[in-house]
């Protein structure tokens, strides 16, 4: 009985831990800017910080708020009351309220000088 209890309880924290495993998906970190609808003015800047599936949010206002992935593909900002997607590829997020963010373009490598 406590042989079959034992492996019941690792089995479900293997799991666990797959399923936390697969609700990151995309990796979130880094700078955005906001490019439609936006609190702070089109072409401000938000940030997000991703641990896992929870996220510290900085918005194009500058306000702070906890997040998390709901499931992959879609996040919820606990300060914002509101939802948002986010493309495959991590460089959109959507709003359920309209704004949208995306990655800021990133400089080509400086050439290196003979």
């Amino acid at each position: 009985m406590r042989t079959s209890l034992l492996v019941g309880v690792v089995l479900a924290s293997v799991a666990a831990g797959g399923a936390s495993a697969q609700v990151q998906g995309v990796n979130l970190n880094g700078p955005w800017i906001c490019v439609a609808n936006c609190l702070g003015g089109q072409g401000s800047s938000a940030f997000i910080t991703q641990y896992g599936a929870q996220l510290n949010v900085i918005n194009d206002a500058g306000q702070p708020s906890a997040g998390w992935v709901e499931y992959p593909g879609r996040i919820w900002i606990a300060n914002a009351w509101q939802g948002a997607v986010y493309s495959p590829d991590g460089m959109t997020i959507q709003f359920d309220k309209g704004t949208i963010w995306q990655r800021p373009p990133v400089a080509p490598p400086a050439r290196r000088r003979r």
